[in-house]
């Protein structure tokens, strides 16, 4: 399996580092989101962050346009820019350097530092590892068809989740092509690539190119 945050993740690439103590697997975050926002939004400087409601904490050097719409409970820190149209629906975590663009709506989610979800995505029950990219279009589904909770698959090995909702969880250095869907409990490792137009399930490995199910290759180095 290759589904363990120590696989994903470089927890010093997000604000949200302490969310994953005493955890093994990423997904099981996705439940203590809003504790943890509600929790550090209070702890954050005053002189570098915005403290517009009483659940949202912007840093000073956010860019926001005017037609986003913005949800709490929500940090957004240093140097994100959010663009027109954006909808942030709560219980998010966006890092610093980050894009967030133009219909691109976020729910449930951890964006570590520098992740860019710039065109007409959906983001959401997801952790994305830092400089992943997702591609125009390209989505995360969360909900199964049939309602049943979510079992992340990697070949013959399975884990309950004890989930109903679970998008994706993109290592770091993730780069998905436009216009692909990411089912319930895909898990991407790090440094690999998803091919435009996929639908992807399961465990991808780390350094792997997704052409499609049946076509995952190793990176060449």
């Amino acid at each position: 399996m290759n589904a363990k945050i120590s696989d994903l993740y470089d927890l010093n690439e997000t604000i949200a580092k302490n969310l994953f103590d005493g955890l093994t697997y990423p997904w099981e975050a996705l439940s203590q989101i809003n504790g943890f926002i509600l929790e550090l939004g209070p702890t954050l400087d005053t002189n570098e962050f915005d403290h517009p409601s009483s659940d949202v904490w912007i840093h000073k050097s956010v860019k926001i346009a005017q037609t986003a719409t913005i949800n709490g409970p929500l940090i957004i820190d240093a140097d994100t820019e959010v663009r027109p149209g954006a909808f942030i629906r709560g219980n998010a975590i966006v890092g610093k350097n980050c894009v967030v663009g133009n219909s691109t709506e976020l729910k449930n989610v951890v964006l570590f530092n520098t992740v860019q979800v710039p065109h007409y995505n959906y983001v959401g029950d997801s952790i994305l590892g830092t400089h992943s990219h997702m591609g125009a279009g390209s989505i995360t589904s969360n909900v199964k068809s049939d309602k049943t909770l979510v079992v992340v698959k990697d070949g013959e090995e399975q884990i309950e989740t004890g989930l109903k909702k679970f998008g994706a969880m993109l290592g770091d250095y993730v780069e998905v092509g436009c216009n692909s869907v990411l089912n319930p409990g895909t898990v991407i490792g790090r440094n690999s690539n998803i091919y435009p137009l996929s639908p992807v399930r399961g465990v991808v490995p780390a350094n792997s190119i997704y052409k499609n199910k049946d076509n995952i290759v190793t990176k060449e180095k």
